[in-house]
């Protein structure tokens, strides 16, 4: 079978036993003799659909039940596959496959106002108030922060690494008492809230999600923060003011690409002269890429991870000024794994609140996605921006003294 050969090409190291819909098994790489991962195919139509294109076929194949995992968690099996695999594709058939859908997505998709609100509602508005509840299962506790942790070699919990992130990025944006703060995509409100804690600042919070704008007003009220902090569900063209200090975390990953100019441009435009911008996104070490097709299909409509030099040319055509830059490598890996832990550890309740097809996709989306981060292509940005050289630290002693 041709698919066996290609797993045998990419397992350099370990293997699998591969089983086809009619029991015939095949030895891939060098499985361990003791209980070998065993990928089972219970589909004959699956020996050439996964060939053309793995990246959808597989996960459609598995939330159907049409793939069975043997002597393995999901999340091991692959994370085993994709340290073999690296950043190269499975197959030409699936490289040829993608780079069609990256020309069928350029000229299809528009992250136009509306269109961004439908897709932000598909996935954080998800099943209405049962959507809320899904995202208290896996989130830390505290802040509900659905992004990137910071791990410190001594951080032992997932509570521990998303405080980090919001010491680390209050840190960067150097906020005085009294300034006004923008957070653009605010999320479940927590780092919003925290920064006006902790800055005795004016903090406005804007999103798409009606869920999210809705728990985030009430828990700034149970707070006695609501005269403080204000939340707004609007799209970022729409926003207005003047504001000391922007942020924006895990939000640029749904503007799209069409749309980089307009979003820096009007970032520009909402931040004072003596301004500071810090960015905080998703994004890929190798040249631009098309997204990954069951993350875009089923989990992020609408979105995709920018290469660093998608990024830098819009900002330099709007005169904005990068003033510093961090690659964050084996942080986002081990917050999805401590995602998809408690996930897991409740996937009954979940089953019970949708059905065990959305259990499965959301187990994919964030063991594969672990997986990306640990092995493959993905890492997060952090990128500070100013408008003139003025606003910028000559150092970094600020952030770590």
């Amino acid at each position: 079978m041709i698919l066996a050969r290609i797993f045998s090409k990419i397992y350099k190291e370990s293997g699998i036993i591969l089983v086809d819909a009619n029991g015939q098994k095949y030895i891939c790489g060098n499985p361990r003799k003791d209980n070998p991962i065993t990928i089972k195919l219970l589909k004959e139509n699956l020996k050439w659909k996964l060939l053309i294109d793995p990246e959808l076929e597989f996960p459609e194949a598995y939330m159907r039940n049409e793939i069975i995992i043997e002597n393995s968690s999901l999340k091991d099996f692959l994370m085993d596959l994709i340290k073999n695999l690296g950043r190269n594709k499975v197959t030409t058939a699936s490289l040829v496959t993608n780079k069609i859908y990256q020309i069928y997505r350029y000229l299809t998709n528009f992250n136009l106002p509306g269109k961004s609100r439908k897709n932000i509602e598909h996935h954080y508005d998800i099943g209405g108030p049962k959507g809320e509840k899904l995202y208290d299962i896996f989130l830390d506790r505290k802040h509900r922060l659905y992004s990137c942790a910071y791990w410190k070699d001594d951080t032992k919990t997932l509570e521990e690494a998303q405080q980090n992130k919001i010491e680390h990025i209050v840190k960067k944006l150097d906020i005085k008492k009294g300034q006004k703060v923008l957070e653009v995509g605010c999320g479940w409100g927590g780092m919003a809230i925290e920064i006006a804690k902790q800055k005795d600042c004016e903090v406005t919070g804007i999103s798409l999600s009606k869920n999210q704008i809705q728990y985030c007003k009430e828990k700034a009220k149970e707070l006695g923060l609501d005269n403080q902090v204000k939340f707004e569900l609007i799209d970022y063209r729409e926003a207005k003011g003047q504001y000391d200090r922007i942020y924006s975390v895990g939000m640029f990953e749904h503007v799209g690409k069409k749309f980089y100019h307009t979003f820096f441009k009007s970032m520009n435009n909402l931040l004072k002269d003596n301004g500071l911008f810090l960015l905080h996104t998703i994004g890929v070490v190798d040249k631009p890429t098309p997204p990954n097709k069951f993350i875009n299909k089923y989990i992020f409509p609408g979105g995709i991870c920018p290469s660093f030099s998608q990024i830098i040319t819009p900002i330099e055509k709007t005169g904005l000024i990068v003033a510093d830059t961090e690659t964050l490598i084996r942080h986002y890996d081990k917050t999805l794994e401590s995602w998809l832990e408690r996930f897991l550890n409740k996937k009954n309740i979940v089953k019970d609140l949708f059905d065990e097809k959305f259990v499965k996709m959301w187990e994919f989306y964030l063991a594969s996605c672990a997986a990306a981060f640990r092995y493959r292509d993905l890492v997060v940005f952090q990128l500070q921006i100013v408008k003139n050289f003025q606003s910028a630290h000559r150092t970094r002693d600020y952030i770590y003294s």
